[in-house]
């Protein structure tokens, strides 16, 4: 089978609607690397989309699925529970850092889990509104639409959209926004657009993902936490895309001096199963009525047994230490690259969620074009790469923490000749 064969028989077969980033076709995968149908070894720094922090076909996370599927593959947990679901809830109740009792439960998608946490939220304070940031991006169904703060190419065409959302902004000090603008603009919210005492909850990405990897300042955190405590407004933290060491800790919150209400997670949580969660304090996840959450396929009994060989794996092989010294190589060699390709307008990161933002060095402004040769150059040289941001100008490395690291290495020399060719 050849990849230009595969790829006519996709554009045949599936809709447009379906971006698709690659023309070649994945055959097997291990650890960080990559072959298509024709042989071809590229290495992964896209990991699924922050979902293999812990590599392709980790043995272990294999032989917990492969235990659990020769038990039974499903018996919808709301109608026959099973005890490794109630067992990996005991897990991330210890786990995240939410003050007081906490309770979890489990979905599919990160979507999902934030949905979900919008429902207990709502029925926690019995309030409708929900405030989140400019450029955020929380998911493709119609709630996490609403919630997303990014239109192309998530919103277009699919309006109108579920109400009560509002959009504040997001600090972000190279394009000018600083803590108090954004601040003023919950504020301006308030004063414009809806009572604070009708705000549910304000929801926000520690990290912003497809947002670009902007990391919100601990002082904006702390002043969320204050303003939600002063309505009585629940703080929703997703960690979608943070979770799971790919920051050098079990989750970003962890860096922060302030505790949230609830969490989601998904992504890296079960090794590329698709399995999410959500994690609150007690009386607010108790809110909801029985039966008013669950899902067919939520919290899948093989999604489970693979969630807690991540979790094993994150605490055996060192992961989190493992993703700052990783990240802090990366680092160092964009800042040295920095020097011969002035296009790079900044370069951030918290452990190995790293990023680099490209701007035309003669007019100032996001060059998407030229992220794009970035990610071209690359990949002909055998390294998958992706971008991310509002204005599509930032490439996002998320190789798994499991990665050689002379393979590794190779992959950064990849990088930095085709940063600076």
């Amino acid at each position: 089978m050849k990849n230009n064969e595969l790829q006519q028989r996709r554009l045949q077969a599936t809709p447009r609607g379906i971006g698709v980033l690659c023309g070649f076709y994945a055959e097997k995968a291990q650890n960080a690397t990559l072959w298509d149908v024709e042989g071809n070894e590229v290495i992964d720094f896209s990991a699924g989309i922050a979902v293999l922090n812990t590599g392709h076909q980790h043995p272990k996370i294999v032989a917990a699925v492969e235990k659990q599927l020769h038990a039974f593959t499903h018996t919808a947990y709301q109608i026959v529970p099973y005890e490794s679901y109630v067992a990996l809830a005991e897990r991330i109740n210890q786990r995240v850092p939410i003050e007081g009792s906490v309770k979890s439960a489990f979905f599919s998608t990160g979507a999902e889990a934030v949905e979900n946490a919008v429902k207990i939220a709502r029925a926690y304070t019995k309030r409708p509104g929900i405030i989140t940031f400019s450029g955020a991006f929380h998911g493709r169904t119609f709630m996490t639409m609403a919630l997303t703060g990014k239109v192309a190419p998530y919103k277009l065409g699919f309006g109108p959209f579920p109400g009560s959302v509002y959009h504040a902004r997001f600090p972000n000090a190279l394009h000018g926004v600083s803590t108090e603008d954004a601040l003023q603009s919950i504020l301006h919210i308030f004063k414009t657009d809806i009572s604070p005492d009708q705000v549910a909850a304000i929801l926000i990405e520690p990290i912003q993902g497809e947002g670009g990897f902007n990391i919100a300042p601990d002082d904006f955190m702390q002043a969320l936490r204050a303003i939600c405590d002063s309505h009585g407004i629940l703080l929703i933290i997703d960690e979608v895309q943070t979770g799971f060491a790919r920051t050098g800790k079990l989750f970003s919150t962890e860096y922060y001096a302030i505790k949230p209400d609830i969490m989601t997670m998904a992504k890296s949580l079960a090794g590329g199963l698709p399995l999410s969660a959500v994690a609150g304090r007690t009386e607010v996840m108790d809110a909801p009525a029985p039966g008013g959450l669950g899902g067919t396929y939520a919290g899948n009994p093989l999604a489970i047994a693979a969630a807690h060989a991540v979790l094993d794996i994150i605490d055996e092989e060192n992961l989190c230490e493992r993703a700052n010294q990783l990240g802090k190589e990366l680092v160092e060699m964009l800042h040295q690259a920095r020097e011969n390709c002035p296009w790079i307008a900044q370069i951030r990161g918290q452990g190995s969620m790293v990023a680099a933002e490209f701007n035309n060095p003669h007019t100032g402004l996001p060059d998407a074009d030229f992220t794009r040769q970035i990610q071209e150059r690359a990949l002909a040289q055998g390294l998958l790469l992706l971008s991310c941001g509002v204005y599509g100008n930032v490439i996002r490395f998320l190789y798994p923490l499991t990665i050689p690291l002379d393979q590794f290495r190779q992959a950064l020399a990849i990088l930095r000749r085709s940063l600076t060719q």
